[in-house]
């Protein structure tokens, strides 16, 4: 998710009705005034430092795009753990994330305008070239309406903008004749079949070449999608329209706006996440700033700013006013329902609202901007990166961390609003954290758990279209970009989109009549620039006085004056019952529970059920009352199947020449050593014979000492681990022997025991997939000595030690507490079932796992839900449970049985992932001895 850029980015709204020169200018005028202000009172960063900063993103991203084009171009993204291309159909699925890739080098087009800002102009025009000769655009593929539209089309809109830019400097570029226009054009029309239903909103997937319906197409049959997926294309399609002169783009998006609009619920001013695109009927009737409603907001303001359509801002302002009544709860920003607002939807935040503070500098809206934007970065001080969702005490929901750029994108737009050098300091944690933690030598890898610091084989496209841009534009000074990045606005994926189209070729849109606007506080609709007297009064701490109070809002107590008790009770009426505080033996809950319609049923073994039939509830208010009380039920009953099992671990190569940078997601085991409650275990690693361990190993010399490799299958995890710990093995590694299975699409399983005393295995044992255990063994044949880590959670590097090529040092960390979990009868795998990925890297942000579905649209009739018996209700000021040591996911057993196979298929030599690396490690030692 991307903000404007340049003045547009200032922190101030632009006028009304003036002309688009003079907005600008004006605009430019408010950013001076504000950044005299600040930079008055604060000790800003030299210009050395901020050079330095700048050329470290600069080697970062050549670390990115170099391994991309050298191990994956053309295939879509690159994959950085195994160094090779990520191709649709010769991967594992993983759902709706792969909608985005369509066989057509998505992360060289995403990265086009990148180059450009980052002074790469001969990189640029040779990518152009790349892109004229290699890219198809008729590929038998389905993708994501929504994403091809931000990446590709934007991506290459982007680059004809800049390229076009280039030419009239007389430089560079003067060859090109419009060829990235007329691919965009084509692709636009590949495109418009999706729009072809009733209310103009667009199916969500498309087939390249055989459109929608087709039988050759496979889509076509979707009713729903999101807010954002239909609300997010007005920019890309009317710049298209600007750019060609072809109207029927922008007409289109506008149409499917203008849809959304009049499906607003009109009494609170609020759009659900989900939406049918037939009827127009909400499936989804929670709203927030976060996933699947996020750029739906974003452009309707930005769309006022490109196309000077004053109904946009109107639209926009109608919006936020809404969202500030209603979601924002400073410095939290928490879902609620569309019809009844006061009501919270969730208790956990998604990384995508990341971007709001951005957006709020938009409008002008600096102290909220600034709040939300602090809460989320003491966030990321305590799990160095933000996790996909969060809690409202914030602990760890869902724990993956994709590289998103939101907050990155955030803090460069509150550094252009203030110029307060605070945000300077941020920027320069988030480049420390990225090569600290995400760093891998074939790129930059996501985090697969935010916990434990192992890695994901992904690097989303988004990464170098975002993230290297802002970073390196908030070290950057004027001088240091070759064109006025004040000329330009960012799109959702932070390509660039020139203000002049706001005069060219522009498109009739018709009164929308049929609409009314609420009547707001007239302040909420100033059209001109804000007075920076009011907005930052004559303070130099004015920013630090806003952050002060949240320095300590993450930690390990209980915050306190953040959490909203029920606003909408302020009267004096009684808040409806929370499932947090139901007790089945409590008369008055039951009768509440029946005016809500939600029987109670008493089961045979003790428990209790809980059914819940609208038509029975004693009025609609009621049954809305009772749909969202089996909405908490569920999330509530299932934290609780959660909190049964332990989170993942590491296992962490440390020996040469990995020095730690690859860490793998590992399955823990219900017996033998606890990691989080014991020091680690270091070790080298040797293959057991035999490499099942299901009898005693006739190699016990290869192993004493060591770390036992051990194949999967034919006997029970805990007699592996006795028959290696008798041969004298510290540890154990137990590789799937199911080909192909990796972390990446497979729930984590952990091992349990065989339903004997387990209490006599004594050495850590751990499980990987066959995908990680293939990186591990095709180390060991490579280089004999290979030396792994395994804990509770990634250690960090040591750069000494890394440069003198010596075994990476050990070093000590907070341990988690992991949960009791009773063995089965047989050894068990349980599987520990992560979240699903979002459909888009960037914007729709992950999905509630599937026994939460319930919670997404209308309640089914019936629903049923088993909830914990004895429940003691509770309090706002009762002492807090530490989450972080709970995992974001469900567990399931079954008992493993699978046959003896061969070893998993290497995913590819090592000799081929080590190539090249001597450089990249020393041009990294280099980086971080300045550093020292």
């Amino acid at each position: 998710m991307s903000e404007a850029a340049g003045g547009w980015g200032s922190g101030s709204p632009v006028p009304q009705r003036a002309p688009w020169s003079l907005v600008a200018t004006t605009a430019a005028l408010c950013l001076v005034t504000v950044t005299s202000v600040w930079t008055a009172g604060a000790a800003p960063m030299s210009r050395e430092e901020k050079q330095k900063l700048g050329n470290q993103v600069l080697e970062m991203f050549d670390h990115a795009y170099g391994n991309y084009m050298e191990h994956a171009y053309p295939a879509d993204e690159l994959m950085p753990l195994t160094c090779r291309g990520r191709v649709r159909g010769q991967e594992p699925s993983r759902g709706d994330v792969d909608d985005a890739l369509g066989k057509f080098s998505l992360t060289l087009i995403d990265s086009l305008d990148t180059l450009v800002v980052l002074n790469k102009t001969k990189e640029f025009e040779d990518a152009v070239r790349k892109v004229l000769r290699d890219v198809n655009l008729d590929n038998d593929v389905v993708v994501s309406v929504f994403e091809t539209n931000i990446r590709v089309l934007g991506g290459l809109l982007g680059g004809h903008s800049l390229a076009i830019m280039l030419r009239e400097k007389g430089e560079y570029m003067q060859w090109y004749n419009d060829e990235l226009l007329q691919m965009a054009k084509q692709l636009g029309y590949k495109l418009l079949p999706a729009f072809n239903t009733t209310s103009g909103l667009p199916y969500p997937r498309i087939n390249l070449k055989f459109g929608i319906r087709k039988p050759e197409a496979r889509t076509g049959t979707e009713t729903d999608t999101c807010t954002a997926c239909a609300g997010t294309l007005i920019l890309e399609f009317a710049a298209l329209s600007r750019f060609t002169g072809a109207t029927i783009f922008e007409e289109y998006a506008r149409k499917a706006l203008d849809f959304l609009w009049e499906k607003r619920q009109r009494s609170s001013n609020l759009v659900g996440v989900t939406i049918n695109i037939h009827t127009g009927d909400w499936v989804r009737k929670d709203s927030g700033v976060g996933a699947g409603i996020d750029s739906y907001y974003e452009y309707l303001l930005k769309a006022y700013v490109l196309l000077g359509d004053d109904s946009f801002l109107e639209r926009f302002n109608t919006h936020y006013d809404a969202i500030m009544r209603y979601i924002s709860q400073p410095p939290l920003l928490l879902d609620v329902h569309i019809h009844k607002p006061m009501l919270n939807a969730r208790t956990w935040m998604d990384a995508l609202l990341a971007f709001f503070p951005g957006l709020q500098v938009l409008k002008g809206d600096i102290r909220p901007a600034i709040e939300t934007h602090e809460m989320l970065y003491q966030v990321i001080k305590k799990h160095n990166f933000l996790p996909e969702a969060f809690t409202t005490d914030f602990r760890v929901h869902w724990a993956q961390h994709p590289l998103r750029p939101e907050f990155a994108e955030s803090t460069y737009f509150l550094y252009k609003a203030t110029g307060d050098p605070y945000y300077l300091e941020v920027g320069k944690t988030l480049i420390e954290n990225l090569n600290k933690y995400a760093r891998v030598p074939c790129g930059f890898a996501a985090m697969k758990d935010v916990r434990t610091g192992s890695h994901e084989d992904r690097m989303d496209s988004f990464f170098l279209a975002e993230m290297f841009k802002y970073l390196y534009l908030l070290f950057a000074d004027k001088e240091d970009i070759i064109f006025d990045i004040e000329d330009y606005i960012f799109t959702t994926e932070a390509h660039l989109l020139p203000l002049w189209l706001s005069t060219t070729n522009q498109t009739t849109a018709k009164k929308n009549t049929t609409s009314e606007y609420t009547e707001l506080d007239d302040s909420n609709f100033d059209w001109t620039c804000p007075n920076t007297q009011i907005l930052f009064p004559n303070d130099p701490l004015y920013a630090q006085s806003i952050r002060e109070p949240l320095k300590n809002v993450v930690d390990k107590s209980c915050p306190r004056g953040i959490i909203r008790v029920e606003e909408s009770f302020r009267s004096g009426a009684k808040p409806p019952l929370r499932a947090r505080d139901f007790m089945a033996t409590n008369p008055e809950h039951l009768e509440i529970l029946k005016k809500m319609g939600v029987s109670l049923i008493h089961l045979k073994d003790g428990r209790v059920q809980l059914v819940q039939h609208a038509i029975q509830a004693a009025s609609s208010i009621d049954a809305e009352d009772g749909l969202r009380f089996m909405q908490e039920m569920i999330e509530l009953s299932s934290q609780q199947q959660k909190e049964q099992q332990l989170p993942p671990r590491a296992v962490q190569i440390i020996s040469h020449p990995f020095f730690g940078r690859v860490v793998l997601t590992a399955g823990p085991a219900q017996f033998g050593l606890d990691l989080s409650k014991h020091k680690e275990t270091r070790g080298f690693v040797a293959s057991s014979k035999p490499y099942n361990g299901c009898s005693e190993l006739t190699n016990p010399e290869a192993v004493m000492g060591k770390i036992a490799l051990i194949q999967r299958g034919q006997c029970m995890f805990a007699e592996k681990a006795r028959n290696i710990q008798n041969a004298g093995a510290i540890g154990g590694i137990v590789i799937d022997d199911n080909e192909g299975s990796s972390s990446d699409t497979a729930p984590l399983f952990q091992m349990a025991g065989d339903g004997k005393d387990t209490d006599d295995i004594r050495i850590p044992m751990l499980f990987l997939f066959s995908k990680e255990g293939s990186i591990i063994l095709d180390a060991v044949r490579e280089y004999e000595a290979v030396e792994v880590l395994l804990s509770d959670k990634a250690r960090d590097r040591d750069p000494e030690i890394e440069g003198e090529e010596q075994p990476f040092s050990e070093q000590e960390s907070q341990n988690q507490s992991a949960e009791q979990s009773t063995p089965g009868s047989q050894e068990e795998d349980v599987a520990e079932q992560g979240s699903p990925e979002s459909p888009r890297g960037s914007h729709l942000g992950p999905s509630p796992p599937a026994d939460m579905d319930s919670a997404a649209g209308a309640a089914p009739s019936p629903q049923d839900l088993t909830p914990p018996e004895d429940r003691e209700p509770a309090s706002l000021d009762g002492e807090c449970t530490d989450l972080d040591n709970q995992p974001p996911e469900q567990s399931e057993t079954e008992e493993d049985a699978s046959p003896s196979v061969s070893w998993g298929k290497k995913v590819q030599p090592i000799d081929s992932i080590l190539a090249d690396w001597n450089e990249d490690i020393e041009a990294f030692e280099m980086m971080e001895k300045d550093e020292l």
